[in-house]
């Protein structure tokens, strides 16, 4: 175990003054069991870096880095290490949106067309049903991730859209699920109509700022400003490799645009947990996770799907019916790197993770941590240990999920 987390252990268990001290202990396992299964997976799988951070309430209550920034590089992965988040990005422009709707900017029932006119589908008929709550709630019933192949080609925004003229949502608006990156990020543009600020102004205003988030950016520039990055890798011949920065997704800014360490998703979730009222109210957060639409595709997740029981999409996150509790979820996959981020409001507990290449390994740390918590916070019995009844698979219905 690092430095990092043994300071922030003892610093938690410090604190749990209320605590029973079964249930203090049983915590403080689980979380050195995850720290070392998590160190375990990533040497076995040869990631070359990764970072996780645990949070509990109001407070980080553990954090590590794994491995080096690039290979070839000594220079280490540490909390503060900066990585791109792909579609976590999603959960912040959400967020975002929820302040604004709540100023008064725009209401998440108002039409698409009534910002973006240009905007049609095939059949017009489907045009004036498409609102704001649905490009967040991923209900608009396009088909899954269309035209995120002209996104990794490097089309522009403003070509890509007429494209949807050519083709008809699979359901009414609302009436069924298909992930978007191209259609979530029209929220961009009307944020810029009634705002008169550009997406990196508002979210470092509103977000970043407020929240105290130490290395968060969004952006190509926004990455590279900052020296402790890591770089990105993928598989090839069985081995990593590092490659260049991919700009396509960088385009689209609430789909996939932010950078972050595993400190700044650290503060990201003690505010999603309720411990920034002034910045997102209780009722900001009840909006954020209610339940729009089903994601039954979800349930076939291989490490997932023996503890879920149902899964749905709100504004930005994924809610999941882990067992007994649910859980406010989202990933993200771009090109070299993988990011997960979870959180339970019942019992104020949260989990990001951040890994420099696009390895699978992460599908299965996330069941694990949430098996072995959940477990001990309900018995104070923690399992060491994830039985596997399947082995490690990439989920590739969520290419940028």
């Amino acid at each position: 175990m690092k430095q990092w987390f043994i300071s922030l252990l003892l610093s938690f268990l410090s604190v749990l003054v209320a605590v029973p001290v079964a249930a203090e202990a049983d915590l403080g396992q689980v979380i050195s069991d995850f720290d070392q299964h998590f160190f375990a997976k990533l040497t076995e799988a040869g990631v070359p870096g990764g970072a996780y951070a645990i949070v509990k309430g109001n407070k980080i209550i553990a954090t590590a880095g794994f491995g080096v920034r690039q290979l070839g590089s000594e220079e280490p992965v540490d909390p503060y290490t900066v990585f791109r988040l792909a579609s976590v990005s999603k959960t912040f422009a959400a967020g975002l949106s929820i302040i604004l709707a709540d100023e008064g900017k725009f209401a998440l029932d108002d039409k698409l067309i009534d910002y973006i006119p240009e905007f049609s589908f095939k059949s017009k008929r489907f045009n004036k049903e498409l609102t704001l709550n649905h490009l967040l709630s991923q209900s608009t019933g396009v088909m899954p991730n269309a035209y995120d192949n002209l996104i990794e080609a490097d089309v522009p925004m403003a070509r890509i859209l007429p494209q949807f003229s050519k083709i008809d949502p699979l359901c009414n608006p609302g009436k069924c699920y298909g992930y978007q990156n191209v259609l979530f990020s029209l929220i961009e543009p009307v944020m810029l109509q009634t705002t008169g600020l550009s997406y990196a102004e508002l979210i470092q205003q509103r977000l970043f700022t407020p929240l105290k988030l130490p290395t968060a950016s969004v952006g190509m520039d926004g990455f590279f400003s900052t020296e402790n990055r890591a770089m990105p890798h993928v598989m090839a011949r069985k081995k990593w490799h590092p490659v260049k920065v991919a700009e396509d997704y960088y385009h689209f800014l609430p789909a996939a645009g932010v950078n972050a360490s595993v400190v700044d998703l650290g503060y990201w979730l003690i505010a999603q947990l309720g411990h920034n009222p002034e910045v997102f109210s209780e009722q900001n957060l009840q909006q954020l996770t209610t339940r729009h639409i089903k994601t039954r595709r979800d349930l076939r997740r291989k490490q997932w799907k023996a503890f879920l029981k149902d899964a749905n999409y709100g504004l930005g996150w994924r809610l999941y019916q882990f067992g007994d509790d649910e859980l406010v979820y989202h990933g993200g996959w771009v090109k070299g790197y993988r990011a997960e981020i979870a959180y339970s409001a019942d019992h104020q507990i949260g989990v990001a993770m951040l890994l420099n290449a696009e390895s699978n390994v992460i599908n299965e740390l996330g069941p694990y941590f949430w098996q072995n918590m959940l477990t001990a916070l309900h018995h104070n019995q923690p399992q060491h240990g994830l039985q596997q009844t399947a082995a490690l698979e990439g989920d590739s219905t969520n290419a940028i999920h």
